[in-house]
C-alpha cells in the first residue's frame, strides 16, 4: 500500500510555498487597492512569479479568492470549536467556547469580508458567493442554537435567539472595538461571552 505520509518532495513544496506567497500578496493588494483594481499581471509582479503560473494555478481572480477563503476557514477553526461546544452541557460554557469560536473567525478572517464585499461590487460571482457564505453562516448559527434550545432561557425561542446571535457576532462589530477602539481580541471574546450569556441565558 502507497504510503499517504510520505515527505513531500522539494518540487512540491516549491509549489506549495509559491501558493501562499500568491494567495498572501493577493491578500494585500485586495484590501490595499480594492478587488476590483487589482490586476493578476499587479500579483504576479509584486509576489515575483510569472504571470503564467497565477493562471495555471488559480485561473482568474475569483480563484485566488476561494484560495484565501479556504486558507481563512483552516486558520480559525471555529468550526471545530462549534463542535467542540455541541458537546458542553454547561450552558455558560458552551456561550463561552462559542464566543471563542466567533473571536478566531473574525481575528483571523474579520478583512476576508472585506475582501468579499469589494469583489461583490464588481462581480455578480463573487456577491452570489458571499450571499451564499452569509446564507451558510446563518444556517449553522441556526442548527447551534437549536441544538441549545434546552439552555435558554425562558421564554425566548430559538428564532429570536438566532437573531440575537447573529447581530452580536457581525464582523462588523469585532473590527469596530478591536481595529478602531483598540480593543484585544481577548477583550472582544469576553465581552461578547457576556454579552450572549446575558441575552440567550438565565
Amino acid at each position: 500500500m502507497e504510503n499517504v505520509n510520505k515527505p513531500l518532495t522539494h518540487r512540491q513544496r516549491q509549489a506549495l510555498a509559491t501558493q501562499d506567497l500568491i494567495v498572501d500578496t493577493a491578500r494585500q493588494l485586495f484590501l490595499e487597492q480594492g478587488y476590483g483594481a487589482t490586476t493578476i499581471e499587479a500579483i504576479s509582479l509584486k509576489a515575483g512569479v510569472a504571470v503564467s503560473t497565477v493562471y495555471n494555478i488559480y485561473k482568474n481572480k475569483r480563484g485566488i479568492l476561494k484560495a484565501i477563503r479556504e486558507v481563512w476557514h483552516q486558520q480559525s477553526g471555529q468550526r471545530d470549536i462549534y463542535q467542540q461546544a455541541l458537546q458542553e452541557a454547561n450552558p455558560q460554557r458552551r456561550i463561552e467556547m462559542a464566543a471563542h469560536a466567533t473571536r478566531r473567525q473574525w481575528e483571523t478572517g474579520a478583512s476576508m469580508m472585506s475582501i468579499y464585499l469589494s469583489a461583490a461590487a464588481v462581480d455578480p460571482e463573487a456577491a452570489t458567493e458571499l450571499k451564499e457564505a452569509l446564507e451558510g453562516r446563518r444556517t449553522n448559527i441556526s442548527q447551534f442554537i437549536q441544538h441549545s434550545t434546552s439552555l435558554l432561557r425562558s421564554g425566548l425561542d430559538a428564532e429570536r435567539a438566532t437573531a440575537i446571535y447573529l447581530s452580536l457576532t457581525k464582523a462588523e462589530i469585532y473590527q469596530e472595538l478591536v481595529e478602531v477602539f483598540g480593543w484585544t481580541a481577548e477583550a472582544y471574546e469576553h465581552w461578547l461571552a457576556e454579552t450572549l450569556k446575558q441575552q440567550l441565558l438565565d
